[in-house]
């Protein structure tokens, strides 16, 4: 699937319990999962993504990519930016966003986890 903003929002809205916001600006997209972010991007310059992250993969894929820095206005032990102009292949751009959205997941409340494992 090719990775742009369009297919990046489908992908994201198409997780259980997922809804969209611009609740920081105009240009801020956010998506939540049961209220908590899980990745933000700009609309308009679709050329990074902020995803939560593991804290020990977050550091091992900065070792690994240029293209994955601490995150851009974030807790940067637990957020990655990850700049699709780099090296970082879209398959694994994939996989950092379900991911993201699997850390938010883990820090609810085990009700809500089992209703958006449903």
């Amino acid at each position: 699937m090719e990775l742009n903003i369009e297919s990046f929002r489908d992908f994201c809205l198409s997780l259980p319990f997922t809804e969209e916001c611009t609740p920081f600006d105009d240009r801020t997209l956010v998506f939540k999962v049961a209220g908590k972010i899980f990745a933000m991007c700009d609309i308009f310059e679709f050329n990074a993504i902020n995803l939560k992250c593991n804290p020990d993969y977050a550091v091992e894929l900065r070792s690994q990519y240029a293209g994955v820095i601490p995150g851009y206005h974030s807790n940067k032990k637990h957020w990655n930016t990850v700049k699709l102009d780099q090296d970082v292949p879209d398959a694994l751009v994939w996989q950092l966003t379900q991911h993201s959205f699997d850390q938010v997941v883990l820090g609810l409340p085990k009700k809500v986890q089992i209703q958006i494992s449903k």
